[in-house]
């Protein structure tokens, strides 16, 4: 079974940027794509990007927010910039089988405890 932890949230000012990362334990000979997602108070949870097995990726968020990962390192980040406080929310990282992106909540097997960002001066 999948385990994914997620790091690197924090209180950052308007305008600033911030990288999370996502750990993922527990491959079996399966592909699996991951994707990022956030929640903020009293709104949906919502898919923001997800990347492949193989590092081809779709973005669901516009040019602020960029998917990448290291193999090696079992690790799937995700780059924010321009950040401004309706970006506050808790983040999440998630993962399905298969090399199958979408930004579909409920399409999403495994899920990390979630990351806090607070964008804030």
């Amino acid at each position: 079974q999948l385990q994914l932890v997620e790091s690197g949230g924090g209180l950052v000012q308007p305008g600033g940027s911030l990288r999370l990362s996502c750990i993922v334990s527990g491959f079996s000979s399966d592909s699996y794509s991951i994707g990022w997602f956030r929640e903020a108070p009293e709104q949906e949870r919502e898919g923001l990007s997800c990347i492949r097995t193989f590092g081809t990726s779709e973005n669901y968020r516009g040019p602020r927010f960029t998917i990448s990962k290291d193999k090696n390192k079992n690790t799937v980040y995700l780059e924010m910039s321009s950040l401004k406080s309706e970006d506050t929310a808790v983040y999440y990282c998630a993962a399905r089988r298969g090399d199958i992106c979408n930004n579909n909540r409920s399409t999403y097997e495994y899920w990390g405890q979630g990351t806090q960002v607070t964008v804030s001066s």
